[in-house]
C-alpha cells in the first residue's frame, strides 16, 4: 500500500510542498492528494490590484500539476479528525472522508475583524480573490468624490491606499492606522511612504483606533465620525478555525504548534506550513503571517517528510527575514531591508526601481508556485518498507 499524504490548502505553501513532495518520492510509493476549494492558484500578494480593476493571469492547478502524480480534489475541507486520521470535505460530487497517513495542513488565513462592530457587515476584505471582486464591483458604482477609508496601517493597508488612490485619482481616500504612518519603517522608508501619500493625496489618520464601521462611515475611539462610502478592513490575518477545533496543539490564536521541521509537536503525522503554523524564526519569534515566510516553511516541511519516509537526513533550517517589499501604486514601491528577525534596518530601496523589485518578487514567487520542484534533485527516492519512526 502506497502512503497516503494529504496537503490542505493549495496557496503559496500547499502548491509548493505537494510539488516538492512528488518531485523527491516515487509515485509508486506514495500517494499525493491536494485539496483546494478552487480550482485555480490565487496570487494573494496581487488582490489589491484585482480590486482596482486590473486582470490577473489565470493559474488553473490542473495545468500546474498536470503529469507531477498529484490528485487534485476540488472541495472545502470541513472536518480534520487527527486521532482517526482522516478529513473530511465537501466538493461538487458530495461530501467525501479521506484517510491519510501524513498530513500537510496549508489552509491560511482569512481577514480578521478583531470583533468590532459592523466590519463583518459593511466592510470590505482583501484576504482572498471572493474579497477582492467585491471590493472590485464596489468601488466601480462608486462616484467621483466620494469617500474611501482603509484601515489598517500595515503591509496590506499601505498597498491597498496607494493601489486604490493611483487607479481613482477622482476618489477621497483615506487610511486609519493605530499608530504613526509606516512607523516600523526606518527613516527613508517612512519618508517614500509619505511622499507617495502627498503625491496621490491620501488623508492619513494617524494614532487612530477605529471602533465601530457603519454603512457609510467609520467611528473612532476619540469619538470623529469619519465618511466611508466604501470601508477596507486591512487589520491583520485570522487562522482558518479548523486546527482548533481538533485535539492539536495550538498557539492563543489558533496557529498549529510545530517543532524545527515543521511538524505537530501533539501529532507526528501532521506538519503545518505557511500561515497557519506557529512557527518561531530569529530572536525567538513567531514568524509573521506572509508569502515570505510561507514558502520556507513548505520547503521545510516537504523536505522533511521525504527524509524521513525515504530513511534520509532530515534538514533543519531557520528561516530568516531579508527584507519587506511594499507596492505603493504601480509607479513605485519601498524594499525595507530587515534584519533577521524582520527588524528594520536603515537601508531602503525606493522609488521605480523598488515598484520594478517588488514586481520581480511577485513573478518569482508564483512562477516557483508553477514551478514547485525549483532547487529539488531530480532523483526520486524510495520510501523505506519500514518507514523511520514517526518520533525520529
Amino acid at each position: 500500500m502506497r502512503h497516503r499524504i494529504i496537503v490542505l490548502g493549495a496557496g503559496y505553501t500547499g502548491a509548493v510542498a505537494a510539488g516538492r513532495l512528488a518531485r523527491r518520492l516515487h509515485r509508486e510509493d506514495v500517494a499525493i492528494t491536494l485539496v483546494n476549494a478552487e480550482r485555480d492558484f490565487v496570487e494573494r500578494v496581487r488582490m489589491h490590484q484585482l480590486a482596482v480593476g486590473q486582470d490577473l493571469r489565470l493559474r488553473p492547478l490542473g495545468v500546474i500539476f498536470d503529469g507531477s502524480g498529484v490528485e487534485l480534489k476540488y472541495a472545502r475541507v470541513t472536518g480534520v479528525d487527527v486521532d482517526r486520521t482522516t478529513v473530511d470535505i465537501v466538493g461538487e460530487s458530495g461530501a467525501e472522508t479521506l484517510e491519510y497517513d501524513t498530513l500537510v495542513y496549508a489552509l491560511g488565513s482569512g481577514w480578521h475583524t478583531r470583533g468590532i462592530p459592523g466590519v463583518a457587515e459593511h466592510a470590505h476584505e482583501l484576504a482572498g480573490r471572493p474579497g477582492a471582486l467585491r471590493l472590485r464591483a464596489r468601488l466601480a458604482e462608486l462616484a467621483a468624490g466620494q469617500p474611501v477609508v482603509v484601515v489598517g496601517g500595515g503591509l496590506t493597508g499601505l498597498e491597498a491606499a496607494t493601489e486604490i488612490a493611483e487607479a481613482r485619482p477622482d476618489l477621497d481616500i483615506a487610511l486609519a492606522t493605530r499608530g504613526g504612518l509606516g512607523d516600523w519603517l526606518s527613516d527613508k522608508g517612512r519618508r517614500q511612504v509619505r511622499k507617495v501619500f502627498a503625491r496621490l493625496g491620501i488623508t492619513a489618520h494617524e494614532n487612530t483606533t477605529v471602533t465601530a464601521v457603519g454603512a457609510d462611515h467609520v467611528s473612532t475611539a476619540d469619538g470623529e465620525v469619519v465618511p466611508a462610502a466604501v470601508t477596507v478592513w486591512t487589520t491583520g490575518f485570522a487562522v482558518h478555525p479548523i486546527a482548533a477545533a481538533t485535539t492539536l496543539d495550538v498557539g492563543e490564536n489558533g496557529q498549529i504548534v510545530v517543532d524545527e521541521t515543521m511538524r505537530s509537536v501533539s501529532h507526528p503525522d501532521v506538519y503545518a506550513i505557511g500561515d497557519a503554523a506557529l512557527v518561531i524564526g530569529p530572536g525567538d519569534k513567531p514568524l509573521r503571517m506572509s508569502c515570505a515566510s510561507g514558502v520556507p516553511t513548505a520547503w521545510q516541511a516537504a523536505d522533511a517528510i521525504a527524509a524521513r519516509l525515504t530513511g534520509g537526513k532530515t534538514p533543519t533550517r531557520q528561516p530568516r527575514y531579508v527584507n519587506q517589499c511594499v507596492s505603493l501604486g504601480r509607479r513605485e514601491g519601498l524594499i525595507q531591508y530587515v534584519t533577521a528577525d524582520d527588524r528594520a534596518v536603515s537601508t531602503a530601496l525606493t522609488g521605480r526601481l523598488a515598484a520594478l523589485y517588488k514586481e520581480v518578487v511577485c513573478k518569482g514567487a508564483a512562477w516557483g508556485v508553477a514551478n514547485p520542484t525549483l532547487g529539488v534533485p531530480t532523483r526520486r527516492r524510495r520510501v523505506l518498507r519500514e518507514p523511520v519512526p514517526q518520533d525520529s
